[in-house]
């Protein structure tokens, strides 16, 4: 450490498995330590092994017993084996830590490491209680998270705090109906906060008519109270069924012949080029109009060049929810499906496609998609019931 110092103003030293270390020893090897130039005391839970009592007494004993601790700076590090690695942090940093080692989304090695964005968002909506600041831009959290995992391929679970797809979406309906009267009901942190546009309500079997009121309302639909009654009781049978509920399936609710959309976009044309170039795809479509369009897009992908070329077509608004792949037959040659799901002008579809080609079978899935969203269209524009008029 002393000839480290001759390089650097900070030095840190690390006592691996500190957590677990018998305290008389650790106090010497870190009174060594500081003595030698160590600026900087990493005192690591390596294996996610202590409870936050513990964690954060280990800390005050150093400060109490070793001289000179308290001008240094006290550095956490915890795993999450036990799931206790925020706990264990902010129980340091209350004990005199002044670092913490963390990481983006939680990763690390095993079961990861303490979670950045949960403790500096734990600082913003805890501040009374921790007392401590960070210098993170909480608004770049999202956008970090997002970053990482499309560069290592890992997304963080669904329902990871802060991060996670699910963090700020609603579906029980008691949750729902106070997140419409006063979004502070059911949510301690705003999404806007850590750079997420806003909360979702996702409709599901635990919804009640609130929600389903409200999105009926956001596609232009005004329900008399005997229509949402009626509504409300198939949407209930049709939740049993199906784990999230699209705006196809409310159209559904309300006219029958939905699901039996015409393929009047019709892709008789697609090309890709991609490898080493920028992706580009050339399509051809026919639909309500005289003989074939033709467009040319281009993407981060092959799929997303095609999707880009269909939406030139069309002029739809476009937005891919989620795309699933799978394998209908085996070998080298196997068919492809393709289930997608899309926001097609802001309104929620499903499509489906196969090819032994998976960008054609991605192209046809959209492709269907908006048939749906055509169709719905025209069911809307027909309606005999001037209650059912989209876009009002």
């Amino acid at each position: 450490m002393r000839r480290a110092r001759t390089f650097t103003d900070d030095v840190e030293f690390s006592a691996e498995d500190a957590s677990r270390t018998d305290p008389d020893f650790l106090c010497r090897v870190v009174q060594a330590a500081i003595e030698e130039g160590a600026t900087t005391i990493n005192l690591p839970d390596t294996v996610g092994y202590a409870m936050p009592e513990e964690y954060g007494a280990m800390f005050r004993d150093v400060l109490a017993r070793v001289p000179g601790a308290d001008r240094v700076t006290l550095s956490a590090h915890c795993h999450d084996d036990l799931g206790l690695a925020v706990a264990n942090s902010l129980a340091a940093i209350a004990a005199g830590a002044r670092q913490v080692e963390c990481t983006v989304n939680g990763i690390g090695e095993r079961a990861g490491n303490a979670a950045l964005e949960e403790i500096v968002i734990a600082s913003q909506v805890r501040g009374a209680a921790l007392r401590f600041r960070c210098n993170v831009e909480p608004r770049e959290i999202y956008r970090a998270s997002q970053l990482l995992s499309y560069l290592t391929g890992v997304f963080p679970q669904p329902n990871k705090a802060i991060v996670g797809r699910n963090a700020f979406a609603h579906e029980a309906g008691i949750h729902q109906h106070g997140m419409l009267q006063n979004g502070l009901t059911y949510e301690i942190i705003q999404p806007e906060m850590v750079g997420i546009p806003r909360s979702t309500l996702v409709l599901g079997k635990h919804s009640g008519r609130h929600g389903l009121e409200r999105r009926f309302r956001d596609l232009g639909y005004d329900l008399t109270e005997a229509q949402l009654a009626e509504v409300y009781r198939e949407f209930i049978a049709l939740a049993d069924r199906k784990r999230e509920i699209l705006d196809e399936d409310l159209l559904a609710l309300l006219h029958d012949s939905f699901h039996d959309a015409p393929e009047e976009f019709q892709l008789t044309h697609l090309r890709v080029v991609c490898g080493s170039v920028s992706p580009t795809a050339e399509v051809r479509m026919t639909g309500a109009w005289a003989g074939e369009r033709a467009a040319r897009g281009t993407g981060d992908g092959p799929i997303a060049a095609a999707f880009t070329a269909i939406s030139e077509i069309t002029g739809r608004q476009l937005e891919v929810m989620s795309l699933q792949l799978r394998s209908l037959t085996p070998g080298r040659d196997s068919v492809g499906q393709v289930f997608l799901q899309v926001k097609v002008d802001g309104k929620s579809l499903s499509g489906h496609g196969a090819s032994t080609d998976i960008v054609e079978a991605s192209a046809r899935a959209l492709v269907n998609a908006l048939n749906k969203a055509r169709h719905a269209d025209r069911l809307e524009s027909t309606s005999l019931n001037s209650v059912y008029l989209w876009g009002v």
